[in-house]
């Protein structure tokens, strides 16, 4: 060609036969073709006719050379190859040895090099006379593999191979040699599950390697069968995980004693961090952090903890072996003098091989020996740095009061070995270990029982802190039960980072204490912080309740005994205290102070950590869930029933018109009362007082009667004695649950059997009152019946108890006595105050009756009235009794044993006879009656037998004592204690 020297164009004629030698015949036609074309100028523009003749002889000469190339080509491509090497039985010499030189096909075409002739790596057949040579150079596969074949020349291998070793493994011992495969494929032995097997064909035990070249396998392949890698590899077909070429590399295999080996001690951590990645952080847990830096010789590296083939945490005696150490420390005798106290350096063979630290060197710990000297301890200069393996622990430590008290040289503060033992360390699994959960309190007790150095250091609420944990829940399942899984010590303050619950770091902090809690008690952490009481869910300056507040610290207590019932109140009234005092007020309060711990209590209704605003639609008193809540308690609540107002009080008229008036409408009612009872005892007080001598003769002759008087029925003084011992009862087991809050009442109750007793005894007295109140009836039917009248002048007739105009005369009359104005009324058989009594009893029985069987069966009348009926039950309940009492206890006692006439009792009630002198002093009018219709002598009894009456004279006094200690009682209290 013009312009093209002949150099030139012989190097591109050769360029183009050696890119057409290894091809196909199609692809040489192509290229050829391509080729050929572009030196003929064929597809450019501008050709003039002058240059036709060159075109065409530079055509033919490519023709001549595609016919060449192409019957070259078919000389020497694989087909061509396979024609006597496809043959099974064809064999071949090598070295002096007969070989296979089978090639099978199919297996060919599977490799990665199917699109290669067989020229392109058996070179010396190049260009050969066709049959080729038998004996063959190998294949040199640096000529496509140039740079892992530099790296095998470097390695054991390849230094081997380069000496003329047979046993030295070459390129195909791994990888194959006409089917080789990629490393993805799973049938590659260079595939990573059959990476162990192919090295394996070598390196292990009794293999002829091993067996010449005296390397030490150390059983390889088994202990790697049952190593992490290998169980990952093998049982759960983990390809991610190590094998043999992970840390020995595919072809840079070197000793390891190179220090360019992966596995040299330099190297170790680096190739381990290949998989393990951070190790230095996975082992702060473990190794102090400043040791990788400062003092990297104390710490050991990867294979000198975990077996280069067994992968376990197994120490590997790189270093010096405890038998080293124990030829002197073995020796029971062994002691040194230190500060003048003889201290034992012997160390147990049996104790320290049962300890946790068994597969721990002594020089793992004593890391400053050196294996040199002839007694390589005596370099040790300090303590046992426990942070070399127990970074994470020791870290801790130091920031704990213990750690911190020890950095400052406190005597007092305990180090590791004050809970673990130097050479006897146990697991804390282990029953017998120190840190076994059952013996942890114990542990904990050498410092902080009372009277120990640091029980004395710390002030406390609880005198002895070790004895209210034992008493406590946790300390009851743990000693007596056995329940290792329950709380200790360790458990809330930790095991290494004590603190103080005043440290915002400590585990008892109070915004801290329910993440501790909770790692037992997760479900119940999990509610708290959906409550009210979560810091996070409520915005108040108030400080909130924590499970300690509630719980205690140490003398925790089970929820279900009735004391923690009782502690709850008064844990909810220290910050509801509003809400305390209503809540008293109530029926539910009353009881609980009187000791029912049946009855309800705070978190029966509102929940206990799970306390949210009625206005949460998941609260327990919303108005979805209020019915359910009271149906706790009351199987029969229903919408109504739950309208009774909990913590409604009668002090805000606005918000509870109802209670205020019921409240000031009873109040009225009994002061209004009192206060004319009381006047008019005074005022017949002052006139009987006056006029003794009119009285006097008529009470002196009543001790030496003969004959007297009978004035009531049997049947009527058995139901006085029946309505007498019933109203006691009720009076007795009502104020006691009304003043409740007074110290008095609690003693009551206690005397009564308690709450429970007194309850039933209130309803039983209740019953027999009603049940006198319609015998009563009966028995004026009966009367009425036998007197052959009608109701109305039965009722009306001048001896009946219905009040008449001869009453208001009496009044009258009665008021002008008082005052001197006049004579002495001459009274009948019922005086107006005994008609005031009598009704006065008709009035209780209906209101105190009606409104305490509303209170006994509230879910059955709150079907007819509002649930708010309840509260105005309790009120006129409540304060209708109380009226009765104080009346019946002061001016009924008065009217019939305290005046002066009667002073110190009238025991007609009890004996239904009375003196005739007396009557007719006391009752003229009667009297007179009785005299005139000639009744005198059916109604004349003799008197009962002296002893009968003193019975009755001693059961009156006793009675009386009973009503005036109580209204001492009551007086007591509304002057000093209530509210």
């Amino acid at each position: 060609m013009p312009g093209t020297s002949g150099r030139k164009r012989r190097g591109r004629a050769g360029r183009s036969r050696d890119a057409l030698i290894g091809l196909k015949n199609s692809d040489r036609l192509r290229l050829l073709m391509r080729v050929g074309l572009r030196e003929a100028g064929w597809g450019r523009t501008g050709c003039g006719e002058s240059r036709l003749a060159h075109r065409v002889i530079i055509c033919a000469a490519f023709c001549i050379a595609f016919l060449w190339a192409g019957e070259m080509g078919r000389a020497q491509d694989a087909e061509t190859c396979l024609e006597c090497h496809g043959d099974e039985t064809l064999k071949g010499t090598r070295d002096g040895r007969e070989i296979s030189v089978f090639v099978d096909i199919k297996q060919h075409r599977d490799s990665v090099h199917r699109d290669m002739e067989c020229v392109a790596c058996h070179q010396d057949i190049e260009n050969a006379e066709f049959p080729h040579a038998e004996d063959l150079k190998r294949v040199d596969c640096g000529i496509c593999h140039e740079n892992e074949q530099k790296e095998v020349t470097q390695t054991v291998h390849g230094k081997a191979a380069a000496r003329g070793d047979k046993l030295a493994p070459r390129c195909t011992d791994c990888h194959g040699t006409h089917h080789i495969l990629p490393r993805s494929d799973p049938r590659s032995p260079t595939s990573t599950m059959n990476v162990p097997a192919t090295c394996g064909r070598c390196h292990h035990e009794g293999s002829p390697v091993s067996l010449t070249h005296h390397i030490p396998q150390d059983r390889i392949l088994e202990n790697y069968s049952e190593s992490i890698h290998g169980e990952g590899l093998f049982k759960k077909g983990l390809t991610v995980t190590a094998v043999c070429t992970s840390c020995h590399e595919s072809h840079r295999i070197l000793p390891s004693t190179d220090p360019q080996s992966s596995v040299n001690r330099r190297n170790v951590a680096r190739t381990c961090t290949r998989c393990h990645a951070r190790i230095e952080d996975v082992h702060q847990k473990v190794v102090e952090g400043r040791l990788w830096e400062e003092e990297p010789h104390k710490i050991p590296v990867c294979s000198e903890c975990h077996s280069p083939h067994k992968v376990r945490k197994v120490v590997s005696t790189l270093r010096m072996a405890n038998e080293d150490c124990l030829m002197c420390h073995g020796k029971p005798d062994l002691a040194v003098v230190r500060n003048g106290e003889k201290v034992s350096l012997y160390v147990d063979r049996q104790v320290y091989a049962a300890s946790m630290h068994a597969g721990t060197a002594c020089a793992q710990c004593h890391t400053e020996v050196v294996e040199s000297r002839h007694r390589p301890c005596e370099t040790i200069r300090s303590k046992v740095d426990c942070s070399v393996c127990h970074a994470e622990q020791v870290n801790t430590y130091r920031g704990s009061t213990h750690g911190t008290l020890a950095a400052k040289g406190d005597p007092d503060a305990p180090s590791c070995l004050d809970c673990h033992d130097r050479h006897y360390t146990k697991s804390r699994l282990l029953p017998s270990s120190p840190t076994y959960p059952r013996n942890v309190p114990d542990l904990c007790a050498r410092c902080h029982r009372a009277g120990e150095k640091a029980a004395v250091r710390i002030k406390s609420d609880v005198p002895d802190i070790v004895r209210s944990y034992q008493m406590s829940i946790h300390g009851v399942g743990l000693v007596q039960s056995g329940l290792v899984v329950t709380a200790t010590c360790a458990d809330c303050h930790t095991a290494h980072g004590e603190l103080p619950p005043s440290d915002p770091r400590s585990t008892v902090y109070p915004s801290r204490i329910a993440d501790t809690c909770g790692r037992c008690h997760r479900g119940i952490e999990e509610v708290f912080k959906n409550s009210v009481h979560w810091p996070g869910n409520t915005t108040t300056d108030k400080k909130l309740p924590t499970c300690e507040d509630c719980h205690s610290s140490h003398s925790i207590k089970r929820t279900d005994r009735p004391d923690f019932r009782f502690e709850m109140m008064s844990q909810c009234g220290n910050c509801h205290r509003t809400e305390a005092n209503t809540f008293f007020e109530t029926y539910h309060g009353k009881v609980t102070r009187l000791g029912s711990a049946g009855a309800a209590k705070c978190y029966d209704c509102h929940g206990t950590h799970d306390i949210l605003p009625t206005t949460d639609p998941h609260s327990r008193l919303s108005r979805q869930n209020v019915v359910a809540t009271c149906a706790q308690c009351h199987p029969g609540a229903h919408r109504r029933f739950a309208g009774y107002l909990t913590h409604a009080t009668h002090h805000e008229r606005k918000k509870y018109p109802y209670l205020f008036y019921s409240f000031w409408g009873m109040t009225i009612l009994l002061a209004g009362t009192l206060t004319f009872a009381l006047i008019h005892t005074f005022a017949w007080l002052w006139r009987l007082w006056r006029s003794r001598a009119q009285w006097l003769p008529h009470k002196e002759t009543a001790t030496t009667v003969v004959v007297c008087h009978r004035r009531f029925t049997s049947l009527e003084r058995a139901l006085h004695l029946t309505m007498l011992i019933s109203f006691f009862t009720l009076a007795l087991s009502g104020m006691s649950l009304k003043f409740s809050f007074m110290p008095w009442a609690l003693r009551l109750s206690h005397i009564l059997g308690g709450f429970d007793s007194m309850g039933g005894l209130h309803r039983i007295a209740a019953v027999t009152l009603l049940t006198v109140f319609a015998i009563h009836l009966w028995d004026l039917r009966r009367k009425r019946k036998e007197s052959k009248l009608g109701w109305f002048r039965y009722l009306t007739n001048p001896d009946s108890m219905l009040f008449n105009l001869n009453d208001l005369r009496e009044l009258w009359g009665s008021i002008k006595w008082f005052l001197g104005l006049g004579p002495r009324p001459r009274y009948g058989r019922y005086t107006y105050w005994e008609k005031f009594d009598y009704f006065a009893v008709f009035w209780g029985v209906f209101v105190i009756g009606s409104t305490g069987l509303i209170l006994w069966f509230p879910e059955f009348f709150t079907r007819i009235l509002p649930g708010l009926a309840i509260n105005v039950a309790t009120i006129i309940h409540s304060d209708e009794a109380l009226l009765a009492v104080a009346f019946i206890f002061t001016v009924h006692f008065f009217n019939t044993h305290f005046r002066p006439d009667k002073f110190p009792m009238d025991t007609v009630i009890f004996t239904c006879c009375v003196p005739m002198d007396e009557l007719k002093y006391d009752k003229p009018r009667e009297y007179d009656k009785i005299s005139a219709e000639g009744e005198e002598a059916e109604r004349i009894v003799r008197p009962l037998p002296r002893a009968v009456e003193r019975g009755f004279r001693a059961f009156g006094f006793v009675a009386l004592a009973v009503g005036i200690t109580l209204i001492v009682l009551i007086v007591y209290t509304m002057l000093v204690g209530y509210r």
